[in-house]
């Protein structure tokens, strides 16, 4: 079985910036080990697998060590994928996730706009474990679905921010995020996913459906600029829409190839 795969570096003006993931079409659905492993192999943040069924494309996304309930930056580049070389026809692609449901993705010339779930979160007590993770200590820290996010002074905290990813490991959840006011954007982040197989991930979507809330009501305004200012970096174009939040971003194509199963026997 040969398996075709294209790499997009998303929410990247310009090759290697932004964040790589794996795209993966399927005609059929495939063994959850064999796509764990191929995402092991690949040994990007995200690997990402789609079927289309009907008019949707279903959507499932791997990390090196475990599935993802979400993930923005290789949506955007299955997008990208589907947009640019599989020739999609019309103006929104609309993906299904299991495990985060409707996801619809458009397209405004180079930029490619994600709609998703706005995170639900809350803001819970400063623990003393919290101060082991940095070198420097948060001023407001708040619980979402998977991740903690920890709330900074400003961007040079940010960029100059030293992780200790084995206390951030303990946490538990996906990881977390660490955000500020932005120098020349609205806001700056990093976000770090130890216990996934993710040190630091370049580029996060999915961690912006809890930035985006916060620093709307922080701002006063729906429309924001944000970028992640980790080594690779990239920015983002975002819009709060209550329960639901709007990413933007570009894309560049860095491969195509095949992966090669040998003697696979389609599951039932």
């Amino acid at each position: 079985m040969n398996i075709p795969i294209y790499i997009v570096d998303a929410f990247a003006s310009k090759l290697f910036s932004g964040n790589p993931a794996a795209v993966c079409q399927l005609d059929h659905w495939i063994d959850d080990e064999l796509m764990q492993n191929i995402a092991m192999e690949n040994n990007l943040s995200e690997t990402v697998f789609f079927v289309k069924e009907n008019d949707k494309y279903i959507i499932r996304w791997f990390a090196p060590a475990e599935e993802m309930d979400l993930c923005g930056h290789a949506t955007l580049a299955s997008a990208f994928v589907l947009f640019n070389l599989l020739k999609f026809q019309g103006d929104i692609i609309h993906f299904y996730s299991p495990r985060s449901g409707d996801l619809m993705v458009s397209k405004d010339g180079e930029i490619i706009i994600m709609n998703f779930p706005a995170d639900i979160f809350e803001e819970i007590k400063h623990e003393s474990s919290f101060d082991k993770c940095f070198n420097n200590t948060p001023n407001k820290i708040f619980k979402g679905k998977t991740d903690l996010m920890f709330i900074f002074d400003n961007e040079s905290q940010i960029k100059n921010m030293i992780p200790n990813l084995d206390e951030i490991k303990k946490l538990g959840g996906r990881g977390l995020i660490i955000t500020a006011k932005g120098d020349q954007v609205d806001f700056v982040s990093r976000c770090f996913f130890p216990q996934t197989g993710i040190d630091e991930d370049p580029v996060t979507g999915s961690a912006h459906t809890t930035m985006i809330p916060y620093w709307s009501k922080v701002f006063n305004r729906n429309n924001l600029t944000a970028k992640q200012i980790s080594k690779r970096g990239g920015s983002l174009i975002c819009e709060y829409k209550g329960d639901r939040v709007v990413i933007g971003g570009e894309a560049k194509l860095y491969m195509t190839g095949e992966i090669i199963i040998p003697t696979y026997q389609v599951p039932n």
